[in-house]
């Protein structure tokens, strides 16, 4: 009995003292795990208050730049701001002066352009997105869009120039300046396209194929509904950067004097950004003054495009999700 008792004391008490220094062991790794903890804390506290300042003076300064830029805009322009600058024709007269033509231009091209490289950039994302994911073809056409993407804009202007102009016969009329810009957002909108179509749960088309649906039902039916937002979300920028751009316009079109209203796609034409570029590159203030209030009339124009396709998307959106 007294050798069991000392096996017992003694067993309990090694036991004991190995929870004892099982804790002290514990508790040593959980002051080293917090300390640890604690250090990277602050590392992390001081990075993010770090990173928050400087986002913070970047959107500042961004803000007052352009807040400098519209303000000094304005108040340049707002004396010219008339509806005769609205509704006449280009003019040596200051005071005559108008850019109708241009605005109509402006809108003629732009909207051709939208109207097709909205189509083909969708078509081109749900094809290289649902068809041709492992096509080594697809992979190559891909880079070739994402690259594209950054080539400068006046090589479009002179590529459409040389081919459909020239080769083509087509002069410069609206739709070579149509052309030329839909393939130049074209990328924005196929890139788009495809990123939206990946963010499809992959658990709705199951669902479909478990319906009976085949692929070409998946695709109309299922993915592209919920893509059409972001498709006009695209279109948006597509038609802001389309509307300011003047490097391929001014390839394919030219300086040229135009006093008159376009009346096919086929007519000669010029654009608002090289109306103001006409009017500022003369030395005279009054005109300089009439380029101000001219960019007030195109950032007015492209506001309400911007508004009317914000509307749509909203619109869309909300059908999509009930």
């Amino acid at each position: 009995m007294n050798v069991k008792e000392r096996d017992k004391n003694g067993s309990s008490n090694g036991s004991s003292s190995s929870s004892s220094s099982g804790m002290q062991v514990i508790e040593v790794g959980e002051s080293v795990e917090k300390g640890r903890i604690k250090g990277k804390s602050r590392y992390t506290i001081i990075s993010e208050y770090g990173l928050q300042t400087y986002l913070l003076i970047a959107v500042c300064v961004s803000v007052m730049v352009l807040t400098v830029l519209l303000v000094n805009v304005v108040l340049n322009g707002v004396e010219r701001f008339s509806p005769n600058l609205l509704f006449n024709y280009a003019s040596s007269n200051v005071n005559e002066a108008g850019m109708r033509a241009a605005i109509l231009g402006s809108l003629y091209t732009v909207s051709l352009a939208i109207a097709i490289t909205l189509p083909l950039g969708i078509a081109t994302g749900l094809y290289l997105n649902e068809y041709g994911r492992s096509n080594v073809v697809s992979r190559v056409v891909y880079a070739t869009l994402t690259n594209l993407a950054g080539v400068p804009s006046v090589i479009f202007g002179l590529v459409a120039l040389s081919f459909l102009s020239y080769s083509l016969g087509l002069g410069r009329s609206i739709i070579v300046g149509s052309i030329a810009l839909a393939f130049l957002v074209l990328p924005l909108i196929t890139v788009t396209t495809i990123e939206s179509a990946r963010m499809v749960p992959s658990t709705h088309r199951l669902a479909a194929y478990a319906l009976g649906a085949r692929k070409y039902q998946v695709v109309f039916r299922v993915v592209l509904p919920q893509i059409i937002p972001t498709a006009l979300t695209s279109s948006i920028l597509a038609l802001s950067r389309a509307m300011g751009e003047a490097a391929p316009i001014l390839v394919i079109s030219g300086l040229i004097f135009v006093r008159r209203d376009p009346s096919s796609i086929f007519d000669e034409f010029t654009v608002m950004p090289l109306q103001i570029y006409n009017w500022v590159s003369r030395p005279q203030q009054a005109f300089i003054e009439l380029s101000a209030a001219g960019i007030i009339v195109l950032l007015l124009i492209l506001l309400t495009l911007n508004i009317i396709a914000i509307y749509l998307r909203n619109r869309l959106q909300r059908r999509v999700v009930e």
